[in-house]
This record gives C-alpha cells, structure tokens and sequence, in this order.
C-alpha cells in the first residue's frame, strides 16, 4: 500500500444541522475522516477513486464549503465550457455521507424533478465501510436536503438516492455516449476535496477502457470493510467499462457529472489513475467515467425495482495472445470453460474459442470481456466475434442473468 506524504486540513462553516438532538457533522467527521481510495494498479501506477471523502491521504473537517455559482463577469468573452458549466450545474449536487465510523462527501447528478439522484456506490458507502448511513445533498445553490439509498449496484459502481425536498429539482439531460468520438471536449463538475461546484475542462482521452478496482460493495453480515481500495489480487474485483478524460478529476469528484460542449451528460466520474506514491495523490491528466448510456440503464433499473440486473455469458476466460513470447499483450479471451447450459453452451460457444469482439468493440483480454458483458443488462442480445481453428466466426448470444448463480 502506498504512503502519501502531504497532508491538507480544510476547516470552514459547520453544516446546517437537520435534527437539532443528532450530533454535529463535525463530531461525526472527526471520528474518521481519511480515507485510502486506492484501486488496481494500471500501466501508470494505481486507479485511484475520484471520491469518498477528501481521498488519499487528505484530512477533512467540514468540507462544504459556499458553493461558487456559475459566475460571469464579461458576456462579451465566454466560452464553451461556461455555457456547457451553466446549463449543467442545476442538475449537479455534492453528497454527504456520514456513518459511526466515519465520513465523506462526493458529487451527483439529478435524475428527476422529484429528487432521485445517480452517484457512485463507493460514495454511499464510504468504500465499502458501511451500509447504515446518514445522506445529505447539498444542491448547486447552496441548500441542503436529507437523501436516503434507493439501490446500490456495486458491479457497476452506481446507486441511486431520493432526495426529500419541497421544491422540484433539474434532472440532467443524457447524451448518447456510444456516440462520442476520442477528442469530444468535456467538463468535469463535482466538489473535488470538498469544494462544490468546480469545473475542470479536457477532451475524452479514449474509449471503451477497462479498469479493474476493488468491490465497494459492504460484506454481508458486517458494517464495514471492503472497499476502494488498493487491487492487490485477493478479495473481490470489479472490472469497469469507462470513459477516460484528462479533464482534472480528484477525490470528491465521484459520482458527478461529465458532460459535453452542450451541457448534456456523457458519464459519471468514478476513478483517477496515480502515477505512483508519494505527492501523486491528485489529478496527472487520467480519469474514468462510467458512459452515461450504462449510467441510465443501471439507474432507471434502480428507480423501478430497487436493483439493477448484469448480464452472463457462463464462460470463464483468461488472456490470451497469439505470441509466446508478447504473453503481456493480450489479444483476446480464451474460453478455458463453459457452464453447463449456460448462454455461452447454448449459443455453441466452445472450450479453446478466442473472443476478440463483443457487439463490435475489440476485447483484447478476459477483463475487458467481462466489463463489456456486465454492462448489459440480463436477457440481452448479444453479438460474439470469436477465433476457431483459425478461422473467424460470429456468433448470436441471448446473455444469462448473473443474478442467478
């Protein structure tokens, strides 16, 4: 586990208290308010999440600050990224969660007019640490509202949350994501180390990226544990389809939005990549969100029943290359095994087949493979471009449900 060496200590106005008897949120703060949001390790160093809390190594006592509006000074000298910032802040909010072990806050976005709001599962909670927890969501204007958990989906790194309001909120407008080009300027607003309303601008950087971080979801039977933490091989990993972007992405980003040149949403920050130990704790230019198009299903899903569903193949795979000697670059899935009468036997998938596509987009190893399938939701269609005996195949898959095994 890396060390991080600097330290920051923010101290402002107490939040407004909901329940006169309930304990300050400074008191809960200082009960734990570090908090270690380490993921896998990519190329450059750790995937490190963009949110529970300040993030790496950062010391919070009250993070919510004033928010800072839109603000425009010169009309005569605006750019894309304050129309794209102004259009979109209304629907984006900072959440604060709180637990007896601690707390943190990350961002959101509205869904609805009557407060469902999207934000990641590290954040609701507190990676991994708690399923009994305290929610506020602090709104662009600065109001502040309770929330409760409508759903979690730990695959996906998503929940949902109901916002108790008086007044009707600004659901975000999607885009397609599927429809994004490498380049596609975007802005990132959230509440980075707890400062709401912030707006970083970059472009999309790639697509169809897999990285692999450690489940936030809670274990069963316990209160706390697990978490984002530093993928070190053992526990549960959890492999995301994402956007990258080198618009700045810190910790207190997650679960904000990342929307295009007309405000639009194409994702929801989620992680940022470290390029090692030591004062590399915040944004080096690489950061992922998960596509808005997955954000919807999973969301809408969470809104009607409470749960989102994933999709199952019923292969296990592993990497494979067509060059001994180039083993660590992978260029494609091996199906090593098949679950009886699973989607794959069904549909004459065989032991020894190599998947190089999955609806079109390139698989280039087992994780990519089992990020692109679980992006789909149980029952799909699916297309499967596959290597047999040397000679291409396509195949048509009705994808299980891994609700079921």
């Amino acid at each position: 586990m890396n060390d991080y060496n600097h330290q920051f200590v923010f101290e402002v106005a107490p939040i407004p208290v909901l329940e006169k008897k309930r304990p300050s949120l400074k008191e809960r703060l200082a009960k734990k308010t570090t908090f270690l949001t380490g993921t896998a390790a990519v190329t450059l160093g750790a995937v490190i999440g963009a949110g529970v809390g300040a993030g790496v190594g950062v010391t919070v006592y009250n993070l919510w600050t004033q928010p800072a509006a839109v603000v425009v000074n010169n009309a005569d000298s605006v750019t894309w990224v304050t129309g794209a910032a102004a259009t979109a802040a209304p629907s984006t909010a900072t959440v604060n969660v709180a637990s007896s072990s601690g707390a943190g806050n990350g961002s959101g976005v509205f869904l609805t007019a009557d407060g469902y709001l999207l934000t990641n599962n590290h954040v609701v909670t507190l990676e991994g640490q708690s399923s009994q927890v305290t929610v506020q969501v602090k709104t662009y204007d600065g109001r502040v509202y309770p929330a409760t958990v409508v759903g979690t989906d730990a695959i996906n790194d998503l929940a949902v949350l109901k916002v108790e309001a008086p007044v009707k909120f600004t659901p975000i407008k999607f885009a397609d994501s599927d429809k994004l080009n490498v380049g596609d300027k975007v802005v990132a607003i959230g509440a980075p180390l707890g400062l709401a309303n912030t707006v970083t601008e970059g472009i999309v950087s790639a697509l169809n990226r897999t990285i692999q971080v450690a489940s936030s979801a809670v274990p069963e039977n316990s209160s706390s544990g697990g978490g984002l933490q530093l993928f070190s091989g053992s526990g549960t990993a959890v492999n995301l389809r994402v956007i990258q972007t080198d618009a700045a992405i810190n910790p207190g980003n997650s679960g904000g939005a990342l929307v295009n040149d007309k405000g639009e949403l194409v994702g929801i920050n989620v992680a940022i990549a470290s390029a090692g130990s030591g004062s590399s704790s915040g944004s080096i230019g690489v950061g992922f969100a998960i596509p808005s198009d997955v954000a919807q299903r999973i969301a809408n899903e969470i809104m009607k029943t409470g749960k989102a569903s994933h999709a199952l193949l019923g292969a296990g795979v592993t990497d494979w290359s067509d060059n001994a000697s180039a083993s660590s670059f992978s260029v494609g899935a091996e199906v090593k095994e098949l679950t009886a009468g699973g989607a794959a036997e069904k549909a004459g998938i065989k032991v020894g087949d190599i998947i190089v596509k999955f609806n079109g987009q390139a698989i280039n190893s087992a994780s990519e493979l089992t990020s692109a399938v679980r992006v789909e939701p149980a029952g799909a269609k699916a297309t499967v471009e596959l290597l047999r005996d040397g000679k291409s195949v396509t195949i048509e898959v009705v994808l299980g449900d891994a609700a079921n095994i």
